[in-house]
């Protein structure tokens, strides 16, 4: 699902990626782990395309992006990947349904479709009956299960999720995390995390270790052992 090649990526004189090899296959639930400052989040970002790379190749569901131009980029990232982040991230104008919907705005798709898919997503993280409620009227664990919600929309082929349960008690964490699983067995995304989390990283099917922008050990799926 996602392959990356001798990935490099700095910030004026500062080179935080130092040639990343990486594959993840489809399905898979991968966590990323290491110290702060290890370069957790920049390698999100570029494999998210959020992040063009400074040399090195990446390929998503077949497609090589490092050739995509940013409007065929951006395009790519609406229809193929979505996102959650540490803060939920709602737009507090918006209702859980409009937040939910606003993917499929973007890439243009009929309402009627985009309310029905919306709402789908909402009875699968037990939030119908609070689909007309703003943020402000939503608890922390409702907020993240909507921006959940929000990166499933599009049916994404990978969702990345960036310390998705920094922000959460102990007994919201725990259904955050366990979400990430129903969802990869129900709708079948590929899930990366960077993640500060033991516990979460301790239930992902593989956690990938990277100190000072190197992976600290070669970071294969179990299907790349059965090959």
């Amino acid at each position: 699902m996602i392959q990356t090649n001798n990935i490099h990526k700095s910030f004026g004189t500062l080179e935080v990626l130092k040639g990343i090899d990486l594959h993840i296959s489809r399905g898979e639930v991968v966590s990323i782990v290491g110290p702060s400052g290890a370069g957790k989040t920049t390698l999100l970002q570029v494999m998210g395309t959020l992040y063009r790379p400074d040399a090195g190749t990446l390929r998503i569901a077949g497609t090589d992006v490092s050739t995509l131009s940013a409007k065929e980029i951006a395009r790519f990232r609406n229809q193929h990947l979505g996102f959650v982040f540490q803060f939920h991230q709602l737009l507090p104008e918006f209702t859980a349904m409009e937040n939910v919907m606003i993917p499929a705005m973007i890439a243009g798709r009929k309402q009627r479709a985009s309310r029905e898919r919306a709402m789908e997503l909402l009875e699968f993280m037990r939030l119908a009956d609070r689909a007309d409620h703003k943020p402000a009227q939503l608890s922390g664990g409702e907020k993240q299960r909507v921006a959940v919600a929000r990166a499933l929309m599009n049916e994404p082929d990978v969702v990345f999720a960036d310390e998705p349960s920094g922000s959460l008690d102990s007994h919201n964490k725990a259904e955050l995390h366990q979400l990430f699983f129903d969802l990869r067995d129900r709708f079948g995304q590929t899930f990366v995390i960077v993640t500060h989390d033991n516990e979460l990283a301790a239930l992902t099917d593989r956690c990938i270790h990277i100190v000072d922008g190197k992976i600290l050990e070669p970071a294969v799926s179990e299907e790349d052992h059965n090959i």
